[in-house]
């Protein structure tokens, strides 16, 4: 049986392989030509923009911060200095887990909650690619140990820096201030670009009025990173602009004999120069160290703070208001001789008490026997209160407005340091603006005497007797001596203001009021008399006490019998020497009760320091 043998076509088959290799060239044709357009579209057409971007993966712009400007005081000693440091900072687009990276974190280098608030804080406030501090001043052996781990922790890096330090402590904080981390509103005020890097800013005191001298100018770096943000190599750099140094006029070593002789009371004491305005000395009582402060204060230290009724925090220099008591009486008597109210032998008696005409109600003196018969002289040395009320009422309250304005009270000094308060020179157009009530002849009586509506700060006051003691010619406090810029040696010495001069239509007024208050310190039944005693040189000083709450008529102060806070204050102001004088001090002792047992002591403590110790 034969079988039926099919032939191949092999025409067919090559037919049907070429046209399926045709469809296949085509086809790859196709593909090419889609590939290099899409090459040409990128290496030509979008060069530049790929380019920029392949750049910027490559290559960071990091800010550099300057370093702050040193603070020292009139004699070269340093008061702020920075210190090399390490912090610990987490950039958190380089972090895939924030939290398990903190909790191992943990393990190794020790963060408190404070450090763990601060830095999530942060973290919501910057830009993921921004690298934030978890931890400040890490120490030697925390460093090594995060070395080791390095590995472990992408995205999380040691860089080495400078922190802000004050070497003497507490000593002149409400003078000095301090530095902070910059917080959400530090931001609102400071220059964004010029802060790139920068993580503390100025919060109080000189720190913070005199921000834009010590900061300096930031300056930047291109570096070469790895995928990882890993710094390779720098590429540019542009150095910053170091902060101007400072040379405060503080004497550090008057400052301590100050802060010394206040240690065991709240309240304040101001020595400055009445030639040129320099402030010597600046304190406020009680004190707290700043340091803590630089990167953040535990929530129970800071809470201690806040919460002591002795309010340390608080500066009382300037911002501390309180009635003048007796330290006012040679204002008011210059005013007597000035207006011709009363004269150099013009006398009153004094009972005790003093009655306003038609009234019986007594206003006591401090001596309940009463002082007799005594002029402006007497009146000033023993401090009577019924000569001034007398003076008072016989000036009215308008004229004794307008001459205490012009020696500073109810107006700022003009400090640089920012924060100071004004006081109060009470007027009756103030009652009825801010109390909507009349103006009665009895304030003006105790105004005359300081009391009252009547508020001064110290600093106020002090530069009031700086105007007494140069008999007329005012000056604006100072607190900067001179300034150095970066990188030069030469120190530019800072210009001195004065005021208008208080011109007197009888210069001889000055030298009355000034020789009663010799004898106030001097004198045989001066307040003073016992802090001038065995004194190388002449003070002219003046008592004062102000009461914190009023008395009834016959109610008698009791000093014993009441609560400490309620106790009166006790003040002093002098200058010396007198006939050429180099300081003046006030002194305000809260609740100290006495000025002339409390706050003149201390006032002659600082005398003898500056004065003494200058000479030899």
């Amino acid at each position: 049986m034969l079988r039926q043998l099919t032939l191949k076509d092999h025409f067919l088959e090559y037919r049907l392989f070429s046209s399926r290799a045709i469809v296949m060239l085509l086809f790859c044709g196709l593909l090419l030509l889609v590939l290099f357009s899409r090459l040409l579209y990128l290496q030509v057409i979008e060069h530049e923009h790929f380019t920029t971007l392949s750049e910027d993966n490559r290559v960071k712009l990091r800010a550099i911060a300057p370093s702050r400007g040193l603070i020292y005081d009139r004699n070269g000693i340093i008061l702020a200095e920075n210190l090399p440091s390490y912090r610990l900072e987490i950039t958190a687009e380089q972090v895939d887990d924030i939290p398990s990276t903190l909790a191992a974190l943990e393990e190794i280098i020790q963060v408190r909650e404070v450090d763990r608030n601060r830095f999530e804080k942060l973290l919501k406030r910057k830009p993921r690619f921004e690298a934030v501090p978890l931890r400040f001043h890490l120490s030697d052996e925390e460093v090594a140990r995060f070395s080791v781990n390095r590995h472990r922790f992408p995205g999380v890096d040691i860089q080495a820096g400078l922190a802000r330090h004050y070497p003497l402590g507490s000593l002149g904080v409400h003078a000095l201030g301090y530095v902070g981390r910059i917080d959400e509103q530090a931001l609102k005020i400071i220059d964004s670009s010029n802060y790139s890097g920068t993580t503390h800013v100025g919060k109080t005191g000189v720190e913070k009025s005199f921000e834009n001298l010590l900061h300096g100018t930031v300056g930047l770096e291109h570096v070469e990173t790895t995928a990882q943000g890993r710094v390779l190599r720098v590429l540019r750099r542009t150095p910053p602009v170091p902060g101007n140094n400072l040379y405060l006029t503080l004497d550090s070593r008057l400052q301590a004999d100050v802060e010394k002789a206040l240690i065991d009371y709240a309240g304040s004491a101001i020595a400055l120069d009445p030639k040129t305005g320099d402030i010597l000395a600046m304190a406020s009582m009680p004190t707290y160290d700043p340091n803590p402060f630089v990167n953040g204060i535990e929530y129970a230290d800071y809470t201690a703070l806040r919460e002591n009724d002795r309010e340390p925090l608080f500066n009382r220099a300037l911002r501390g208001q309180y009635p003048p008591g007796s330290t006012i009486k040679p204002f008011i008597g210059l005013a007597g001789l000035e207006l011709g109210i009363t004269g150099h032998k013009s006398s009153t008696y004094c009972p005790g008490f003093y009655t306003l005409p038609g009234s019986s109600r007594k206003y006591r003196d401090w001596k309940r026997t009463g002082h007799g018969t005594v002029n402006l002289d007497a009146a000033i040395a023993q401090s009577c209160d019924v000569y001034f009320y007398d003076l008072a009422l016989s000036m009215g309250i308008d004229r004794i407005h307008d001459f205490m304005q012009r020696f500073g009270f109810g107006k700022q000094t003009g400090i640089e340091i920012q924060g100071e308060l004004a006081g109060l020179m009470p007027s009756p157009g103030w009652k009825r603006a801010r109390r909507g009530e009349p103006w009665f002849p009895g304030e003006t009586i105790i105004t005359g005497i300081g009391q009252g509506f009547f508020l001064t700060t110290p600093l106020q006051l002090a530069t009031a007797t700086a105007a007494l003691a140069n008999r007329g010619m005012r000056i604006k406090p100072n607190i900067i001596q001179s300034e150095q810029l970066a990188g030069d040696s030469t120190l530019l010495v800072r210009e001195r203001q004065r005021d208008e001069a208080i011109a007197m239509n009888n210069p001889a007024h000055w030298d009355a009021i000034i020789d009663a208050m010799v004898h106030v310190v001097h004198g045989e039944r001066g307040t003073a008399r016992r802090s001038g005693l065995d004194s190388p040189y002449r003070i002219a000083g003046k008592t004062g006490t102000a009461q914190v709450f009023g008395l009834k008529e016959e109610e008698e102060y009791d000093a014993e019998a009441i609560a400490e806070k309620l106790r009166d204050h006790a003040l002093f102001i002098a200058f010396a020497p007198v006939d050429d004088p180099q300081i003046v001090v006030a002194v305000i002792v809260e609740n100290g009760g006495s000025g002339a047992g409390v706050a003149a002591p201390i006032a002659r403590a600082i005398l003898d320091s500056y004065l003494l110790d200058k000479e030899s």
